[in-house]
């Protein structure tokens, strides 16, 4: 039995399903749960189906989240996706449902749930939700599309990163075909606020890149009330340092209100992950996320991602 049908067998025993997610959703986050969540409602009109987790955080042009009560999970099956590690998992109630299914395409560091599917070839998570639904003849709605094709736009940087495969593109054709608006929902997702622009500004003005190609810019959080930005604002400032043609790898240093500094690693080659893992974090080889304690922490990061560059210029 191939993992699309048993999955589709446990999700069939059960009435009440109720999707999760990681905290602090991207596009993908959002795609993959709440487009899985359509997908399930159509296929499956007599059962209750709910996504679930908290604030959307500027993203509710894409979905917002059910609120229900802790009773709801009782002899419920829960599925997470796009989430590697189970602290991440947004709203701690996932463990009270009957079954755990684990749907993801991080690296499978922390291997919870009954039953697994983790596909790190995969571009996203919204590309393997996708492919369950395609696999397996389930009902895709026009907005379920829309949901899915977002979450892979959001996860490849509009098929730019090197996760984009002939498979992606297929996919994301097939999504098309569906008829939602692609081109409102690519110039949504691309869209910034003023204050945003404003600051990334800043950000090229402020970058430090060495002779490696290491790049490094620090928002304190003096920076981001000047601007009259929020932590979630600045995702669409993570790419910039990679559209000079001299960065090679970087890190954004976004100091949060508890005085730890969230920490956003992102490369053309090197491979990051491992540094991220070792400060609280992961994620994928050229896309990470960590944290760090103070700024000493950050310039030991720096550092790290200093040497993978100067390595990888002497092997290529």
């Amino acid at each position: 039995m191939s993992i699309t049908e048993e999955i589709l067998q446990m999700i069939k025993q059960y009435d009440r399903i109720i999707i999760h997610r990681h905290m602090r959703p991207d596009p993908d986050a959002l795609g993959s749960q709440c487009g899985l969540a359509e997908i399930l409602r159509a296929t499956f009109p007599e059962k209750t189906i709910y996504q679930v987790g908290g604030p959307v955080e500027g993203l509710s042009f894409l979905a917002e989240m059910d609120e229900i009560a802790d009773e709801c999970y009782q002899g419920a099956l829960v599925i997470v996706t796009d989430t590697a590690n189970s602290p991440r998992i947004s709203d701690e109630r996932y463990t009270l449902g009957d079954k755990l299914i684990k749907i993801d395409h991080h690296p499978n560091d922390d291997p919870y749930g009954d039953l697994l599917w983790v596909d790190t070839k995969a571009s996203s998570c919204s590309e393997i939700i996708a492919d369950l639904a395609f696999s397996e003849n389930l009902v895709v709605t026009k907005n379920a599309a829309r949901l899915l094709y977002g979450g892979i736009v959001g996860d490849t940087g509009r098929f730019l990163y090197p996760a984009t495969t002939a498979h992606t593109l297929q996919v994301a054709a097939k999504l098309l075909d569906y008829g939602f608006d692609a081109s409102k929902l690519n110039r949504t997702l691309d869209q910034i606020s003023l204050d945003v622009a404003k600051l990334s500004g800043y950000l090229y003005q402020n970058l430090q890149i060495d002779e490696h190609g290491a790049g490094f810019v620090v928002l304190d959080q003096a920076i981001l009330k000047k601007y009259g930005i929020k932590d979630s604002d600045t995702a669409a400032l993570v790419p910039l340092p990679g559209t000079i043609d001299v960065v090679l790898a970087w890190a954004v240093f976004v100091e949060q209100p508890e005085g730890y500094y969230r920490v956003r690693l992102r490369s053309k080659g090197p491979v990051i992950n491992e540094v991220a893992k070792r400060y609280h974090g992961g994620g994928h080889p050229l896309a990470s996320g960590a944290n760090a304690k103070d700024q000493v922490m950050c310039q030991a990061i720096y550092q790290e991602i200093q040497k993978l560059c100067a390595e990888y210029q002497k092997q290529h």
